[in-house]
């Protein structure tokens, strides 16, 4: 039988920790995507180019006119065709080279996947896909690329059907609908060695939630050009970026390579 000693243990112990990259988990919404124009409804009281959010992203509002909700959806895509990551999105993938980065985003943008961050989860879905009406998004498995063979787009519109003949939705998370990401992204949070929330306060739920996720060790980061998203983010920040995220997020990119050496 090979014994190996308590002390040799331990050092094995301490060289695999070494080797382990540490896992960082960013909270990520609004904010950080509206430095690269990406227009929010909160921008302008509830208001996108003059869609009422409620008229557009609830499921009574797909019930009583589907071809407006479409519509509405179908501009938000050519609105993200126009615009590139920003300087936030780069740092936070850039980060992949040296650390374990996951993505917990609220947005429906594509801007971290293109900035090339590879383990980004979708809390509201995606806007570039959409999925039958009769599937409830409890995960991606029927989601399908707006651009693909199966949806050539750019738009979709009434008709759009699945190959059961099934109309075709945008596959986002509506006001009103439950968010069944929730519990995958909770398990993210749950082995952070680091939380950085920058674009959003984290106030609203459920989204808000995932902050008792977090290991009670793990430092709490927030970037956020609001000084008064700090009081309401309810938990003890290590550090407060008051800065946009295109300027905070690089810096925070630093701090974690001091602190993780």
């Amino acid at each position: 039988m090979k014994v190996v000693s308590v002390q040799v243990f331990g050092h094995l112990q301490v060289m695999e920790k070494r080797r382990k990259k540490p896992v960082l988990v960013v909270l990520s919404g609004a904010g950080i995507s509206r430095e690269s124009g990406i227009q929010t409804f909160r921008d302008s009281g509830g208001l996108w180019e003059g869609y009422d959010v409620m008229e557009v992203a609830t499921p009574e509002a797909w019930a009583s006119n589907p071809s407006k909700v479409l519509d509405f959806y179908n501009k938000r895509r050519v609105q993200l065709a126009g615009v590139e990551p920003n300087a936030a999105h780069h740092a936070l993938a850039e980060l992949e080279a040296d650390f374990e980065v996951h993505v917990v985003t609220q947005n429906v943008d594509d801007l971290h996947e293109r900035a090339g961050s590879v383990r980004v989860l979708h809390l509201h879905g995606q806007l570039r896909q959409v999925r039958p009406e009769d599937d409830l998004g409890l995960d991606d498995s029927g989601a399908i690329t707006v651009g693909s063979n199966e949806v050539p787009g750019p738009e979709v519109a009434l008709g759009d059907v699945d190959a059961r003949g099934v109309q075709l939705r945008p596959h986002v998370v509506w006001f009103g609908e439950a968010v069944p990401m929730m519990g995958p992204a909770s398990a993210i949070v749950a082995k952070a060695d680091a939380v950085l929330v920058v674009g959003t306060s984290m106030q609203v739920y459920p989204a808000a939630g995932l902050m008792d996720f977090a290991p009670a060790d793990a430092p709490l980061y927030m970037v956020n050009p609001d000084r008064d998203a700090a009081q309401g983010c309810g938990k003890s920040l290590t550090e407060f970026y008051h800065v946009p995220a295109s300027e905070g997020v690089p810096l925070w990119a630093l701090e974690m390579r001091r602190k993780f050496p």
